[in-house]
């Protein structure tokens, strides 16, 4: 969150390279963090009883329950505040599930009509509308960077067309963060700026002229639960920002659209990579006709589980550090046959927010600075909690001093149908944990190879350069580096069991999932404590340099 110019006086900071030791009882309490503890509680939260652990669905309910009456045991404070007023663990995330109905939705034009799988996607709503096309290159607007894809045209009561990712992106000199991805490659910011400049639906495009496969190519090849039948519903926030539908063409649809308006898309993908200079048009079509049912919708509350260690000091204790995982997962089949247990993703996350706030609470000294424990709702079905929280802070974002996510922090990454091809994976990696985050704030990234001095973790950053996973934008750390706050995923890497039923407890490396909490512990205490704290880059130069970074009042 960029500072008023009222506050004249910013922390434009960097974390110093080497911290103050860890007071004996901090560092006491972090080294008793045990394998059979980790082991119980993730053994639980992945066991068939909870199912799976669906947003909206019991197994997940009681996962809920579970982390609530964990922090309650560890005596932290209640973070969040109760529709009668009261303090609560739990911060509700309304939603509504919905099943689009693929015999019924199409997309038209003219006289040609698609169906799924043509195009995929849906909305929370029944929708019918007709409008015309313009094209909005890669749908980007940022100021910062002297880019603006909607320069020179009117999206006012149109439908959007709009490329996926972002241009020049497998060039490491782009201004764009090099060939790693900024936060604007990613359709929902995408859709939110369409939103901004009036449009009324939004299209997203593969880029004809990409070297990797299309975000639907590369998500079909994970299998599992991402292609079970029936498909997993959909689910959005019932007071999401965004209000108007996102689709995804397939490239034969997409090359249909484009012929009929006597465009080459490849053609004006390559121009905008060549010059970063706007090629946005109205499309001389006939307007499309967006035609969307759903055969099931539901509304439903899950809950953001939140909990307060409040700092030691007077006035740094208004200030907050935020340690988060996820508690939902994807379910079971209908009979019960399979079960999607999401061991590493995320019970690993959320034993380790859990096994941290016990650790912390039962200090006998505090840090300075606050620390929010969050456990979000909704991941799976996309990062809803994190937005919600994100949407409506229970601690001011703009105090929030760093984050750090915990997302599948429990296994050894190995290749898989989703990797192979597209990314190498180091050949040991019992000992590896993956950081992504580090080019919008060098600063905090300082901070934790400092920290794991003591640790001896291999620290691998190869994802905050890839552009084929998009990776960056797959968890809940991102919903606040869309608010400007310095955060980092935890990451131990992708799997062959990756959202597959073979997710299970008996696979988790413990102890390197017990080094990662004491690496994260550490962190945290030398931030909460610290003179200085992170700065934020909002546009990040591929040559690492911090342009135009953001400090926060001291």
């Amino acid at each position: 969150m960029r500072l008023c110019p009222a506050l004249a006086v910013v922390a434009l900071v960097a974390t110093p390279a080497s911290a103050d030791p860890l007071p004996r009882p901090v560092a006491a309490a972090l080294a008793a963090i045990n394998e059979a503890g980790l082991r119980a509680d993730l053994t639980f939260l992945a066991s068939d009883a909870l199912r799976g652990r669906m947003s909206l669905e019991p197994g997940d309910d009681a996962a809920i329950a579970w982390i609530a009456a964990e922090f309650a045991k560890a005596g932290l404070q209640p973070a969040a505040i109760d529709a009668d007023g009261m303090p609560s663990y739990l911060q509700a995330v309304p939603l509504i599930e919905y099943i689009g109905d693929g015999r019924t939705s199409f997309i038209a034009l003219g006289d040609r009509r698609f169906a799924p799988p043509s195009y995929t996607g849906g909305y929370r709503d029944d929708v019918d509308l007709t409008a015309p096309l313009v094209f909005a290159g890669y749908g980007i607007t940022v100021p910062g960077l002297d880019y603006d894809d909607y320069r020179g045209i009117d999206a006012r009561g149109k439908i959007a067309l709009v490329f996926d990712h972002e241009p020049q992106e497998d060039d490491p000199a782009s201004r764009f963060n090099g060939a790693g991805n900024t936060r604007h490659a990613t359709a929902r910011v995408k859709a939110l700026n369409a939103q901004a400049h009036g449009a009324l639906a939004v299209i997203v495009l593969p880029e004809p002229n990409r070297k990797h496969l299309s975000n639907a190519e590369r998500s079909r090849r994970i299998g599992g639960s991402i292609t079970r039948t029936p498909p997993l519903p959909l689910q959005a926030r019932a007071d999401d920002e965004l209000h108007i539908p996102v689709l995804t063409l397939t490239d034969p649809v997409t090359k249909a659209i484009f012929a009929a308006a006597g465009m080459d898309a490849g053609a004006l993908q390559a121009a905008i990579d060549r010059d970063l200079a706007p090629r946005g048009a109205a499309l001389a079509t006939a307007p499309l006709h967006l035609h969307i049912e759903n055969a099931l919708r539901r509304r439903g509350i899950s809950y953001n589980v939140v909990a307060l260690l409040p700092g030691s000091d007077p006035l740094l204790k208004n200030e907050t550090l935020i340690l988060s995982g996820h508690h939902d997962h994807d379910g079971s089949s209908q009979n019960g046959a399979q079960i999607w247990h999401g061991a590493d993703d995320n019970a690993s996350g959320t034993v380790g927010v859990v096994a941290l706030a016990r650790t912390f609470a039962a200090m006998p000294v505090r840090p300075r600075r606050s620390i929010l424990f969050s456990v979000f709702a909704a991941e799976e079905r996309g990062l809803l909690g994190a937005y919600e929280m994100a949407a409506h802070p229970l601690r001011p974002l703009v105090t929030t001093r760093a984050m750090i996510n915990f997302d599948m922090i429990g296994r050894n990454e190995a290749p898989s149908p989703q990797t192979d091809g597209l990314i190498a994976i180091p050949a040991d990696t019992t000992n590896r944990l993956n950081l992504i985050g580090a080019p919008y704030s060098p600063d905090f990234n300082a901070a934790i190879a400092s920290a794991n001095k003591d640790v001896g973790l291999v620290l691998d950053d190869r994802f905050d350069r890839d552009n084929v996973l998009n990776v960056f934008f797959r968890s809940d750390q991102f919903p606040f580096v869309l608010h400007d706050v310095p955060a980092f995923w935890f990451f131990t890497g992708f799997h062959p069991d990756y959202h597959h039923e073979t997710d299970t407890a008996d696979k988790i490396n413990y102890a390197k999932m017990a080094r990662i909490l004491r690496l994260s512990g550490t962190t945290l205490w030398q931030l909460g404590n610290a003179a200085t704290v992170p700065a934020f880059v909002p546009n990040p130069r591929p040559d690492g340099g911090a342009a135009q970074p953001i400090g926060r009042p001291q």
